[in-house]
């Protein structure tokens, strides 16, 4: 089996269901820039600042502000 056959989380789109955000990361949107387009959902902005937590309404990703 290849590199291209081989079905890590990494490799399928959107299989992470959490990410730590920092500061320069701000203002938070779901999606990020490194996710899948193809099979998300429009861009949502989230307000993550004031309790360090957030989670998209739309797929559930939950994000935590570190630092």
């Amino acid at each position: 089996m290849t590199e291209a056959n081989t079905s890590s989380a990494e490799s399928i789109p959107n299989a992470k269901s959490s990410y730590d955000i920092e500061k320069k990361d701000l203002p938070l949107h779901c999606p990020l820039p490194e996710m899948s387009l193809w099979n998300s959902h429009p861009r949502v902005y989230l307000p993550i600042e004031e309790s360090g937590k957030a989670k998209c309404p739309y797929c559930g990703t939950e994000f935590t502000l570190k630092g």
